[in-house]
C-alpha cells in the first residue's frame, strides 16, 4: 500500500469515526429533544414540607402568555392584572405533579376571589393531549381552573423544561417567587403569603 492509499484509508476511518461520535452525541443530547421531564425529587414524589419558594432575584414583570380554557377560548396572564396569581405547570403523566394537586385544589377553593390559580397543562400533543388531561381531571374531580398550553407559548415564555414548576405573581404582575418540583400545602401557603396583600391574608 503506497502513501496515497494509506492517506485515503486513514481519512475514511476518520470520517467513519466522526459519524459514530456524532450519532452518539445526538443520542445523548437530542434523543429526548422536545420531551418534558418530571423534576427529580430525592425524596420521591412526596411534596417537601420544609422548603420555601425561591424569591426571584429582582421583581421583574412576569412574562405574558396566551393559553386556552376548556372551551378553546384564549386567556392571557395579563387578563388577571390587579389580582395575585399562582401559575403551575403540570401534566397528567407527571407523578410529582399529581402529588401536589390536592394542595392546589384546596388552596384554589380557600382563596377564591383573592388569588387566581392558573393550572397550566403542557398540552404538547404527543406526551399530553387535551383529551388525556381532561380525562385525568374528570377522574380526580379537581375543581381548580385549568388552562391548556396548546402552543407551548407559556412554557416557552418561562423556559419550562421540567415539571412541576410554580410561579407566584403579585397583583402588579411581578414575579415574586418560584418553586420547582412538587411542593406541599405548607410551601404553597408560604408562596401565597408572599403575593397576597396583608389585609386580604388577615381577612382569610
Amino acid at each position: 500500500m503506497n502513501k496515497k492509499q494509506r492517506t485515503l484509508v486513514l481519512l475514511a476511518a476518520a470520517f467513519v469515526l466522526l459519524l459514530v461520535l456524532a450519532s452518539l452525541l445526538y443520542a445523548r443530547l437530542g434523543g429526548d429533544s422536545g420531551r418534558l421531564m418530571a423534576e427529580s425529587d430525592p425524596a420521591g414524589s412526596t411534596p417537601a414540607a420544609d422548603a420555601a419558594p425561591t424569591p426571584t432575584p429582582a421583581l421583574a414583570m412576569a412574562p405574558d402568555f396566551t393559553v386556552y380554557d376548556a372551551g378553546g377560548e384564549p386567556v392571557r396572564l395579563s387578563d388577571f392584572r390587579g389580582t395575585p396569581v399562582v401559575i403551575n405547570f403540570w401534566a397528567s403523566w407527571c407523578g410529582p405533579c399529581q402529588s401536589e394537586m390536592p394542595a392546589f385544589d384546596a388552596a384554589a377553593a380557600e382563596y377564591e376571589g383573592q388569588v387566581r390559580f392558573l393550572m397550566i397543562n403542557l398540552t404538547d400533543g404527543s406526551q399530553e393531549t387535551q383529551a388525556t388531561a381532561q380525562a385525568f381531571l374528570d377522574e380526580q374531580g379537581y375543581a381548580f381552573p385549568v388552562y391548556f398550553d396548546l402552543d407551548l407559548e407559556a412554557a416557552s415564555a418561562y423556559g419550562v423544561y421540567g415539571i412541576p414548576v410554580t410561579y407566584f405573581v403579585d397583583a402588579e404582575g411581578r414575579a415574586v417567587a418560584q418553586a420547582r418540583s412538587a411542593i406541599s400545602a405548607e410551601v404553597l401557603e408560604k408562596g401565597i403569603g408572599m403575593i397576597l396583600p396583608a389585609t386580604a391574608e388577615t381577612a382569610s
